[in-house]
């Protein structure tokens, strides 16, 4: 995978504590977060998981399938608002 560079936002606590973790291990923020993502991803890996193979198995094929995972409608809901085809 390329080395791109995404900008990402952080609130001022959050910031102000990678700032000092950078300067008083005498690395990078950059370098700060790198590690704690991927810290935090293997930590909650079997979560992670869990939640991808569960929005798999909701999955069938149909946009109503897709629609309801991205928003959480029941069928109902979607039936509401002028239902879905397939």
């Amino acid at each position: 995978m390329p080395n791109a560079l995404s900008p990402i936002k952080v609130d001022a606590s959050t910031d102000e504590l990678i700032s000092h973790a950078a300067h008083f291990l005498g690395t990078s923020k950059k370098h700060i977060v790198n590690d704690a993502v991927r810290e935090y991803v293997e930590r909650h890996r079997d979560e992670i998981q869990e939640a991808a193979l569960e929005a798999l198995r909701t999955l069938d094929g149909t946009t109503k399938s897709a629609v309801q995972l991205l928003t959480g409608a029941t069928d109902a809901e979607l039936d509401e608002l002028g239902g879905l085809r397939g």
